[in-house]
Formats: C-alpha cells, structure tokens, sequence
C-alpha cells in the first residue's frame, strides 16, 4: 500500500498527461482506478479516496517494490505539494485553477514514452491521440503474461513505414520511427537528466519532428523538469486572456512572462493551467 495525501487520481490522468492516452482509467466516487504499461510489464492502480490509500497489483519484470516506486515517480506522489501551490498561487486566477483541480500531479513517464507519446500529440486531439497509441501497442507491443506492453524503440526502430502509418500515425510516421532509431542507437536519453533545461531542450529538437513544444512536453512528463512550460494554442489563449487582456503574445514572451511569474515550477503552473482552462472553456 501507498499513502497518498491530498492526491486525485481523476484530476491527474484527465489534464492531458501521457497515461490518458493509453491507461485504462475508471473513476467512481470512492474509488479510482487505473492500469497501465510500460516496457518492463502492466501495473494496476486502485486508489481509495476514503482513506488516500493506494493499492496497487503488477505484472511482467516488476517486484512490489519496484511496482511501488515505479507508482510514486509516475503519479507524483513524492512532490512536495505545499511547495509547489505556495509558488505558483500568484493570482486569482491560479487560485481557482487550483482550487478547482486540488490533487493534481505533473507526472513521470520514461523519457522514451513520453517522446513517443508527444511525437503523436502534434497537431491531434487526446481522443484521437488515444487510438493511435492503443493500436501501437497492439501492434508493436511485446506480448507478455496476457498483455501487450509498451512498444520499446527498438521494435519501431526497425518497423516499416507502412506498419508504422497503420496505426494511423498520418506523417508523424517518419519522426516516430527516425526517433526511435536515435533512441536505440546514438541518443543518449539518460544524459538529458544531468543537462540543464536549456541545453536539454535544444539536444531535443535536434531531433526529427521535436519542436519547442514537443520538447518541453517531452522534459516534463519524461524527465521532471518542472522548468518546462509547453505552449499549444490552448495555454496560449489562456495566457493572452487572463494575463494580457487579450493581447497578442509570441511563444518567446510568453515563456519569458512563465519564468517571471512562476519561475522553478512552471511546469505544474501550465498544467494546471490547461486543465482549468480547458475543463472550464476559458
């Protein structure tokens, strides 16, 4: 069992966030579940909002002890909360984004799935981002125990093109697999973690298909760098709305304006952000 204090499940999974575009989710007024893959085997999540217990089953290349803290880096469970709402409450309007999405975690995928996860993001809806990746799993997914896992770089490294667009990747198909070549043979994933933000965003984008956006996707949700401030059109409304009156802003000002008001955690001031913002059509 895990304590999870001051934790939603629900919150965390519906702001947009890698696990809402292939876990299987289910949310009732006590308790919440979740299942989900990742290389290594299948982790079932049962969480008890009556008493912020967390109990949790595996599958795969998983002891307790490492499904455990696989559970508490991937939910956030170890964030220092009262840290982060004392940095970014800066306003009104973060107060009732707060408010209104109390529990929710930034959370922590494996650099590799949250690069494969945001490659199909682009220029997609999280519906359709949802089918894609079930079908890539399916399809390129090691079968083990009864479950397909999650499909390791090295499987769509040395995938056709055409097994890739199956999926209904459309032209993303050529950076999915152009990607997970440099995944498997010369990027070095681990070492972004020891980069500072900038240097580490810019050894993403040198990479096919990984603009800004996807890149501060990607160092957020895959590395933790709570620095990263990802800008879609929807954060962008939001912030010209509630920020500048309505003002026009580039991507640059409005990174600049993120660091300014929120500094070291920008990164859980856009998600709350985009899930107040987008749950409420600001």
């Amino acid at each position: 069992m895990i304590h999870a204090e001051n934790f939603s499940l629900k919150h965390t999974i519906d702001g947009g966030q890698p696990l809402a575009f292939y876990a299987d989710m289910e949310f009732e007024k006590v308790f919440e579940g979740l299942g989900y893959v990742t290389e290594r085997g299948k982790i079932d999540v049962s969480y008890s909002k009556r008493n912020n217990i967390i109990e949790f089953g595996f599958t795969g290349d998983y002891s307790s002890k490492s499904a455990s803290e696989d559970i508490v880096k991937r939910l956030g469970i170890d964030h220092d909360m009262k840290s982060v709402y004392s940095n970014i409450n800066t306003d009104g309007f973060m107060a009732k984004a707060i408010s209104g999405c109390y529990g929710m975690r930034v959370t922590k995928s494996s650099p590799w799935e949250a690069t494969l996860c945001f490659l199909i993001s682009q220029f997609n809806n999280i519906k359709r981002i949802r089918h894609i990746m079930l079908r890539m799993i399916e399809k390129f997914g090691e079968e083990r125990e009864g479950s397909r896992l999650f499909p390791s770089s090295g499987a769509l490294a040395s995938a056709d093109l055409a097994d890739i667009r199956k999926c209904g990747t459309g032209f993303r198909d050529k950076y999915i697999k152009s990607v997970a070549a440099e995944f498997e043979n010369n990027f070095d994933a681990e070492r972004l973690y020891r980069l500072k933000y900038e240097v580490a965003k810019d050894k993403l984008m040198e990479l096919d298909g990984i603009g800004d956006k996807v890149a501060d996707c990607i160092l957020l949700f895959g590395y933790g760098k709570f620095e990263s401030f990802p800008i879609d059109v929807w954060i962008k409304r939001v912030i010209e709305k509630e920020y500048f009156k309505g003002k026009k802003k580039s991507i640059r000002q409005i990174h600049e304006f993120s660091i300014e008001k929120w500094g070291r955690y920008r990164g859980y001031a856009q998600q709350y952000i985009y899930e107040f913002g987008r749950r409420n059509k600001v």
